[in-house]
């Protein structure tokens, strides 16, 4: 019973995130100036956050917690008869990132202990208050400051963090979630559309998630001038003051360097072979064949969260401009939270 109204409740939820963004400020209720002001402290005490982002963000929830995309999801699974606590280190790189693991946790019948990102701390409590409300105080949650007592833990974090985390919690059921990031491969017949979506997948949230790409394989005889041309509708980017700092910052290292770079003055694409790229810069490489590109892959599964790319190339992607939508059964580091959650 508990799940049909946690269920029912995010259906509310999802409905309540739509109707607010739908509205002029002129037509604000105080619920929706509750919302509002909520959205702009978060950016005040977290300048990544803009409201676009922020905004971006819910209305991929909202999107997300309908009817049939729940029940779809949830069928596959089993509710605990016997909810155990499960502590939750959420990341804050973007946000609302740890909302899957606080949702998931509810849902397979157990307490979530959560600890918040200092980066995130606002909008996660907001929305779980409003979800509670939403399914006669079904949700059951902490929030903590420190985790203790907990049956299970879940925690995201840089891959230094994640060696003391693996340490810390070595005697306790775990998912413990480490750095990754996203790449795109490029056949080369591409439509100016389909970059000018890749520039979606590369700029939304500064590029700052886990599933931004920061690497392209390009084919040898791709002309990059095009990704730059395609790329244009995010030259605003480099009016965020943290963006630019991370900008000059890198291009001014690439300049003492001597390094090679390609710059049009708000993103730079670099030729390199690492997966991770600075904020700012895109790395990219060029191919032959696609066991090239089959090969990187797989030398560096470990690390890849997305792959955006043409169907028709026969790799485990997604399209182009659908890297930050990802589906509920879409789980990071592709470990199914759910699958853990009903052995814990």
């Amino acid at each position: 019973m508990n799940t049909e109204n946690q269920v029912l409740g995010l259906i509310k939820l999802s409905t309540t995130i739509k109707e607010f963004l739908a509205k002029d400020q002129e037509t604000y209720n105080e619920n929706d100036t509750e919302f509002e002001l909520l959205l702009k402290r978060s950016e005040t005490e977290n300048p990544w956050f803009t409201l676009e982002n922020q905004k971006f963000a819910l209305n991929q929830w909202a999107e997300l917690l309908t009817e049939e995309s729940l029940n779809n999801w949830l069928s596959g699974y089993s509710v605990s008869e016997a909810p155990k606590k499960v502590g939750l280190i959420l990341a804050g790189n973007i946000p609302l990132v740890g909302f899957h693991d606080v949702i998931s946790v509810v849902l397979s019948g157990h307490i979530p202990l959560i600890k918040l990102s200092s980066k995130d701390k606002l909008m996660v409590p907001f929305l779980l208050k409003k979800w509670n409300e939403f399914s006669d105080n079904s949700v059951q949650f902490e929030l903590v400051e420190r985790l203790e007592n907990f049956d299970a833990v879940i925690a995201t974090g840089s891959n230094n963090t994640a060696r003391y985390l693996e340490y810390y919690f070595k005697d306790h059921l775990s998912i413990i979630r480490k750095n990754r990031t996203s790449v795109a491969v490029l056949k080369g017949n591409e439509t100016n559309e389909e970059l000018q979506l890749l520039a979606e997948d590369i700029f939304r949230y500064f590029g700052l998630g886990c599933r931004n790409v920061t690497r392209i394989l390009i084919p040898e005889d791709f002309v990059i001038d095009r990704l730059f041309e395609n790329f244009i509708g995010f030259h605003d980017i480099i009016n965020h003051n943290k963006y630019a700092n991370n900008y000059e910052y890198n291009r001014a290292v690439y300049l003492l360097n001597m390094d090679k770079f390609w710059d049009n003055n708000f993103v730079m694409l670099k030729e390199d072979d690492k997966l991770f790229s600075p904020l700012s810069v895109i790395n990219f490489s060029r191919y032959s064949s696609l066991d090239d590109v089959k090969n990187f892959i797989s030398e560096n599964e470990e690390n890849i969260q997305c792959i955006v790319a043409k169907s028709e190339l026969g790799l485990d992607s997604v399209s182009f401009g659908e890297a930050q939508h990802p589906a509920l059964d879409t789980y990071a580091d592709n470990v199914d939270t759910m699958k853990f959650l009903e052995v814990v």
